[in-house]
């Protein structure tokens, strides 16, 4: 049987390649091999590991004057660093720390400090129970969460918080109110403390939010 007929193929009697035809096929049959592989084969992206650094923020502050007692509202957002959630679930407790300075500005001179508040806030994971533990450091008053997210989120809730009795400040004198939210390395212990201090993913502090202290 005559293949050429059927194939349409045209079979002829040829020396063998010189060197560099060689060199040329070897090249052509690299580059399909290559090719072949890279379509059989998809590459796998790496995998990789993302440390978030944490952030604290106070979107929103604000006092009102109730029964002759400034009451401070606020909302935080907290957001643990990825060595901080690790060192929680590790059994390390973590202080969050609310400073709140009540300032008289000055034009031409810096700003003089009339009153000054810490407010802190120890939160614990309970391994056997699988609960977050807030405790109010100031009052005594703890409460326990499903969740981190959710604890977090109270945490961030400040509503009519006892900030300064008005008969204290100077009635003639404006006020301006500043808060910000900080981890407070200094309630760390000892060893955990010393690694604070290099590492910038403990170091979490809010900016300043500052606003006008208002009888209203």
């Amino acid at each position: 049987m005559d293949l050429r007929r059927h194939t349409n193929l045209t079979v002829a009697r040829a020396k063998p390649p010189g060197p560099a035809w060689v060199w040329v096929l070897i090249a052509a049959a690299c580059v399909g091999v290559g090719a072949a592989a890279q379509t059989l084969v998809q590459p796998v992206a790496p995998t990789v590991a993302y440390d978030d650094p944490g952030h604290f923020e106070v979107r929103e502050a604000r006092t009102e004057l109730r029964d002759g007692v400034y009451l401070l509202s606020a909302e935080i957002d907290y957001r643990l660093s990825t060595e901080a959630r690790d060192a929680l679930h590790a059994g390390v407790p973590l202080v969050i720390r609310l400073d709140v300075e009540i300032i008289h500005p000055r034009r031409w001179w810096f700003d003089n400090d009339a009153a000054e508040l810490r407010q802190s806030y120890q939160l614990e994971y309970h391994a056997l129970s699988e609960r977050y533990l807030v405790l109010n450091v100031n009052s005594g008053e703890q409460t326990s969460f499903g969740s981190l997210s959710t604890a977090l989120q109270s945490l961030g809730t400040v509503r009519r918080f006892p900030l300064i009795d008005a008969p204290v400040l100077e009635e003639e004198r404006g006020y301006d109110v500043r808060l910000r939210a900080v981890l407070d390395e200094e309630q760390f212990p000892g060893p955990l403390r010393l690694l604070a201090f290099w590492r910038r993913d403990w170091s979490i502090a809010s900016d300043w939010y500052r606003w006008p202290l208002v009888s209203e």
